[in-house]
């Protein structure tokens, strides 16, 4: 089936204007959330820690506070939406419109990856107000940022088709997402942690995103990017191509 270009606009414009109608959910809590972060860990730790690969500390955890935040409301965005539709069964009308699945689905992540760019880019702004915030390779932050909220829109469809109830999406973004990106350099190097350690954490996806983003801001990463940017994107493409399929075979569609 070829692609819907006025059907996908139109899916992509109700589900982007889901989240831009309820501001108090969707910027205030990452608004305050990252005001004390800041706050905390860069302006009262970074007194003590001062700077870290050369760079001030405050500046150094930003972009992995940009990471937590697009990746966190990529995900939700999706695997929320998505539940909450099949929950109240309104889903259907997607499934039952003569939208192709590529184009339900591509409508799904897009609006997904636009609201999780959009908290990145809130909480850069965040962070401008508390140190000075430059980008030293803005194709790679575009590229990275593209790629991870891409990445974890897709798999909040997932999320979302597999969910029995909401418990289960909590538990998937408070108590696996955000660990694993806490775990991921966010307030540390890699350099600092001992051998083994340091080998393990190299297992962690979020390493490479977090030095990715950390590459297009400052310049400085502890991976290679180039690398980390080719992984990152066809995880991507797999993930959407994952979706695609369990939405053309109706799984956790259909009672």
């Amino acid at each position: 089936m070829s692609f819907d270009t006025t059907g996908f606009l139109a899916l992509l414009r109700r589900e982007i204007l889901r989240f831009l109608r309820r501001p108090r959910n969707t910027f205030l809590p990452p608004f305050i959330t990252n005001v004390l972060y800041f706050s905390v860990f860069g302006v009262i730790l970074g007194e003590r820690i001062d700077q870290i690969a050369g760079v001030p500390y405050i500046l150094f955890i930003l972009p992995g506070l940009v990471v937590l935040g697009a990746i966190s409301n990529a995900f939700e965005n999706t695997s929320f939406n998505i539940f909450h539709g099949r929950w109240n069964r309104y889903i259907e009308e997607v499934l039952t419109s003569p939208l192709s699945y590529r184009t339900m689905v591509g409508a799904y992540v897009l609006a997904a990856a636009v609201r999780g760019a959009v908290v990145g880019i809130l909480i850069a702004l965040i962070g401008a107000f508390f140190t000075s915030v430059g980008v030293v390779r803005p194709l790679y932050l575009v590229a990275f940022g593209v790629v991870i909220t891409v990445l974890f829109a897709g798999l909040g469809v997932v999320a979302g088709l597999w969910a029995d109830d909401f418990d289960d999406l909590t538990m998937l973004n408070q108590f696996i997402l955000r660990p694993l990106v806490f775990f991921g350099g966010v307030f540390y190097s890699l350099n600092e942690l001992p051998g083994t350690v340091q080998q393990v954490s190299l297992l962690n996806p979020m390493i490479y995103m977090v030095n990715g983003v950390r590459y297009g801001f400052l310049g400085v990463s502890e991976v290679d990017p180039n690398a980390s940017l080719a992984v990152l994107s066809g995880l991507a493409v797999v993930v959407v191509g994952l979706d695609i399929v369990l939405f053309r075979r109706g799984y956790g569609l259909s009672e």
